[in-house]
Formats: structure tokens, C-alpha cells, sequence
């Protein structure tokens, strides 16, 4: 590496996904120093809703979000010297890369732009044993956006790139690394996943938020990365929201499953990280191992299923379950056609002796899917206003009958990375393609890990929930959902690990008792982390669950009681108080 390069970087994040805050670009040009702003305006339901945009328009596919923030910021970001690396080109990067070269063009701003491709495997989906899905695309990993940043590219739209190569490629790019540099890799590779979702890792979603200061307008966070790959996550001063060692936790808990977190272009250790509360606002992370990149590439599929559609009643007062049955066999017998799947869901919401009329009820939701739209259209739902005055006492509805919508199926796919053509295309028109990395191999999948075995006494306890002691962070994996659970206190991880197994996990939440639970351990983070198979069906796009893309669900397990040491929760001394304990 050159010794010029500098000691260190700034990358900020201004988007989380598809939608997220419009004035986090401008705020965060406006906030400070920065080096580069990146943005994730993907996911797996985004690539759905895009492939739908694509099929009415051919030019669509892109997110159009990110153009309004370049007609408001390209010209303050040119002038700052920020360079800008998205995936909001989703579908259509080189659609998105026109626009902004016409916008840049239409308003006098000189700024180089580059866009990555390849990804795109829709068409030969079918040759590569995808099947014929709506959307069919590979997870490219940073290199392409590094050679695009060496070309002196000011902006860079990808496709489906890793959440985490839009940090990695500008440290690549900045310090030279190469794909050998597995160490570094890795390193960016963290410090991408803890603020490609933006405001998570500033505060958002925390279980401990009300400890936090200044909850209300959070800040973006920032990546200052080195050129071994370590980094320091802060943000922009006076903003909300904090950068705690237990928001950056929480933040590299979400939607991963075992130690090893496989890249394109490297496999990253989970348990090497080592957190330190560096200053306020400011966690260092460093000791991150890499390994080599699995032979395989991830590919993520959107298949379109049918139509859905769904009811909700009001049932209030007495005798609810008696209510619901006779509106669900009324309701059976009276649809005109009987569709392809029908769910029921009662939420006992209720409570005796109420006094408001809303805590008298409970919620009787129905959702129906069917390929044939008819099935599950109006005539579903108008079915249910023709009981209005046939059924249970107080009947109510809590909207007028609709006529559905289309819903998707996720899921994913794997092709030999060699198959994929990553390209890049550079300002000035070139295109290069970028090879695979050499490195890449089979990569052992993570077993299992059980509690401990053995007894341990830690004294009396008390029947409290576990979010007393515990945070938690959970999120989708496709059809499964995982829950990240760890403890601030690095002598209470002990007892978590030993007492949170898979079995209390399933005495807990009984609703995924029946299904395949996979049990990580994470010493490092004080943290177990478990992945629950099936729980969300096909994706997020298809499930009718109450909460479908299982975001609360870890909050669920939080507040369900668990016997804790009494010793854990008497009053904190100073080598437990929330600052100086989030030092690991």
C-alpha cells in the first residue's frame, strides 16, 4: 500500500432502504466531513416491487427516490468533494446512470458517472437452473466499484450488490486492496453491515432506546475506516440518537446467522470482532478475520404467485370466540368459489370489563391467495359486507371491500460465481468486467451450537422477562427470521448462554415451537443468535403473518419472563454501568 494513503476515511450512510428519510442526503453533506455517502435502497420485496415497475415500463426499475435527492444535492456533493456510491439503480442501473447524466448535464454539474451490472441473471435464469422468476438477481460483492472509483467515477449506481460493498469498495479503492487482502476485507465488510441500515445503528430499533439521548431526529452514521480495515462508527455532532458498543451490537446481530457471514469476496468472522466504546459517539472495531469467499454466488429470486386479499372484523364485548366461529362458517359457505388458500387469524386484543370500546375488542382477520385473481378479488370481500346484518352482534368491518393485490415469492438461488459477468461501466464509456475472486472455495457451513452442559448455581432468581438483562435485534432471512439476543454486562453472558437454548427459546415463543431452529453462539458480541426456518413462509411479499418480516419479534421474546439472578439486577456498579461495560 502506498504511503500517501491516508490513515483514515469517512464514509457515511444516508439511506437504509427504499423509502428511507428524503433530507438524510443533504443532511448528512451538511452535517460535516465526509469522504463518501453511500446509500441501500434494496431488499429482497424492493427487487419485487421493482420487477413489477419493470413489467409495466421497461425504462422503470430504478429507484427514483435517489434521482429527487440528485436534482436537490448532486451540485453540493461535486462541490464538498463527496463521492457517492448507491444501488438504487436496482433493476436498471444504466437507466438511472442517464438520468443523472442528464440531470447533471441540464443543470451545468461536471461529475463523472459510472454504473455496475451484471447482476441481471433474469434471462438466462432458466439455463443457470433458476426457473423462469420475475426478477433473478446475483449479489455482486465491491470490486467493480472500486475500479469505477479509480477511474475517478463522482458517483457510482450498482444493481444488486452486496449491502456491504458500498463501503467496501471505497476502501479498497482509497487504501488499494486487492482481493487477497482478506483481513481488510473483512474488516469494511463489518464496518459496511453496521451502517448499511442507516439510523440502526444511531439508535433505531434499540431495545435500550430509552436510555439513549436526543430519540427523536437520529442522526446517519459514519464509517471511518483505516487502511488495515478497522474502523471507528460515530456520526455527525449534534445529532440524534447515539453510537453505543450496544447500538453497534444490536446492528451486527440483525439478519445474520452463524459465525461465518459469507461474501463474493470474502467470508467474514463474526466472532473476531472486538467492539470498544472509543469516546462518545464513537466504537472502534477491530481484530475482524476474513476467510475466503465461497465458490458460489447468492442469487436473489421474485416469483409472482397470485393475487392476495384479506378482511378484518370488529368482535366486541362477550362470547368472541363464539362470534368468530359463526362469521367464519358463515363466510365459508357463502363465497362463490372457494380460493386456492384461506388463513384465520383472532387476536384476543380484548380485555373484561373494558372501559373503552376499542379494549371490548378483539380482530378476526381473514387473507385469502389465489393465481386467479377473480377468486380473491371484490367478490371476496363484498361477500363479507353481505353479513353486515346476518351475523354477530356489533358486526364491523375496519375498511371497505378491495379487489386484492398481486403478491411475490422469494427465494434463494446459488450459481457458480464464474457465472456471473459483473461489469463496470466507467465515465468515460469503457467496460470492463470484473473477474471473480481466485480465492474462492467450499465454505464449511456453521453447526449448531448448544448451551453448555453442566450446572451452575448463580444464586437466587427472580421470574422477570429476559429484556431486563437482555437486548435483542431480529429480522427476515427469506422465509426464516432470526433473533440476535446479547447482554451488556459481560458477566451475565454466561448465564444467557447456558439458559437460552433452543428449547426455552420454543417454551417462549410458542408460535415457532413446530418449526427448525438453528442455535449460534458470538462470545465475542456476549451474544446468541438463532435463526427460525419457515417462520415467514415464502418472504414477506407472500406471508400473512402479524408481523411479517418478524421485526418485533425479538422485542417478543424480551418481555417474556425468564428466571434471572437476582445478583443481575441490583444496582449497577461502575464496571457495569452502561459505559464503561460496552467495552469488549
Amino acid at each position: 500500500m502506498a504511503s500517501t494513503a491516508p490513515r483514515s476515511i469517512r464514509i457515511g450512510n444516508a439511506s437504509g432502504f427504499y423509502g428511507d428519510r428524503f433530507a438524510a442526503v443533504r443532511e448528512m453533506l451538511d452535517g460535516g466531513e465526509l469522504d463518501y455517502l453511500t446509500g441501500d435502497y434494496l431488499a429482497e420485496l424492493t427487487m419485487l416491487i421493482l420487477g413489477r415497475d419493470r413489467m409495466k415500463d421497461p425504462k422503470a426499475g430504478y429507484a427514483k427516490t435517489f434521482l429527487r435527492q440528485m436534482e436537490d444535492c448532486l451540485g453540493l456533493a461535486v462541490d464538498k468533494g463527496v463521492r457517492i456510491v448507491v444501488n438504487a439503480g436496482g433493476l436498471n442501473p444504466h437507466g438511472l446512470t442517464v438520468a443523472l447524466r442528464e440531470l447533471a448535464d441540464s443543470v451545468g454539474i461536471d461529475a463523472g458517472i459510472a454504473f455496475v451490472d451484471g447482476d441481471d441473471l433474469t434471462e438466462r435464469a432458466a439455463e443457470l437452473g433458476l426457473g423462469t422468476p420475475l426478477t433473478a438477481n446475483a449479489y455482486l460483492g465491491a470490486f467493480g466499484i472500486k475500479m469505477a472509483l479509480d477511474a475517478g467515477a463522482d458517483v457510482v449506481v450498482t444493481g444488486r450488490v452486496t449491502d456491504a460493498s458500498l463501503t467496501v469498495g471505497p476502501a479498497a479503492s482509497e487504501f488499494g486492496w486487492e482481493p487477497d487482502d482478506l483481513d481488510a476485507l473483512a474488516g469494511a465488510v463489518v464496518a459496511g453491515h453496521v451502517i448499511e441500515c442507516g439510523a440502526q445503528a444511531t439508535g433505531g430499533n434499540y431495545s435500550f432506546f430509552t436510555e439513549l439521548p436526543r430519540m427523536g431526529h437520529l442522526g446517519f452514521p459514519i464509517a471511518e475506516i483505516a487502511a488495515d480495515g478497522s474502523s471507528v462508527i460515530t456520526k455527525h455532532p449534534d445529532t440524534g440518537g447515539a453510537v453505543t458498543v450496544g447500538t453497534v451490537t444490536a446492528q451486527l446481530l440483525y439478519e445474520v446467522t452463524g459465525p461465518r457471514y459469507l461474501g463474493p469476496d470474502v467470508t467474514t468472522r463474526l466472532d473476531s470482532i472486538t467492539l470498544t466504546q472509543a469516546g462518545e459517539d464513537r466504537v472502534s472495531i477491530s481484530g475482524v478475520r476474513g476467510e475466503a469467499p465461497p465458490a458460489t454466488t447468492k442469487v436473489s429470486l421474485n416469483h409472482l404467485a397470485g393475487v392476495r386479499n384479506e378482511i378484518t372484523l370488529i368482535l366486541t364485548g362477550l362470547d368472541i370466540e363464539a362470534k368468530a366461529e359463526l362469521f367464519m362458517a358463515q363466510f365459508a359457505d357463502a363465497l362463490p368459489t372457494q380460493p386456492a388458500e384461506m388463513a384465520w387469524e383472532l387476536s384476543r386484543l380484548d380485555r373484561p370489563d373494558a372501559t373503552t370500546e376499542e379494549q371490548a375488542s378483539a380482530l378476526l382477520r381473514c387473507v385469502v391467495r389465489d393465481p386467479d385473481a377473480k377468486k380473491v378479488g371484490r367478490a371476496f370481500s363484498a361477500t363479507a359486507v353481505e353479513l353486515a346484518l346476518a351475523s354477530y352482534p356489533g358486526f364491523t368491518m375496519t375498511g371497505p371491500p378491495g379487489n386484492g393485490s398481486p403478491y411475490g415469492v422469494f427465494e434463494p438461488g446459488y450459481v457458480d460465481a464464474a457465472e456471473v459477468e459483473h461489469r463496470v461501466a466507467l465515465p468515460n464509456g469503457v467496460v470492463e468486467r470484473i473477474d471473480p475472486s481466485s480465492l474462492r472455495t467450499e465454505v464449511p457451513a456453521d453447526p449448531d451450537e448448544p448451551s453448555p452442559s453442566g450446572a451452575h448455581d448463580w444464586g437466587p432468581t427472580s421470574s422477570i422477562p429476559l429484556g431486563t438483562v437482555a437486548g435483542a435485534r431480529s429480522g427476515d432471512k427469506g422465509g426464516s427470521a432470526n433473533i440476535g439476543v446479547w447482554v451488556r454486562d459481560p458477566a451475565h453472558f454466561e448465564w444467557l448462554d447456558h439458559t437460552l437454548d433452543v428449547a426455552l427459546l420454543k417454551e417462549l415463543l410458542p408460535e415457532v415451537a413446530d418449526l427448525v431452529v438453528h442455535r449460534y453462539r458470538l462470545p465475542n458480541l456476549h451474544a446468541v443468535n438463532f435463526v427460525i426456518e419457515g417462520v415467514l413462509g415464502r418472504g414477506v411479499a407472500e406471508n400473512v403473518r402479524f408481523d411479517p418480516q418478524a421485526k418485533g419479534m425479538g422485542e417478543w421474546l424480551r418481555s417474556r419472563p425468564v428466571p434471572i439472578p437476582v445478583a443481575f439486577t441490583a444496582a449497577p456498579t461502575d464496571s457495569a454501568s452502561p459505559d464503561s461495560e460496552e467495552n469488549r
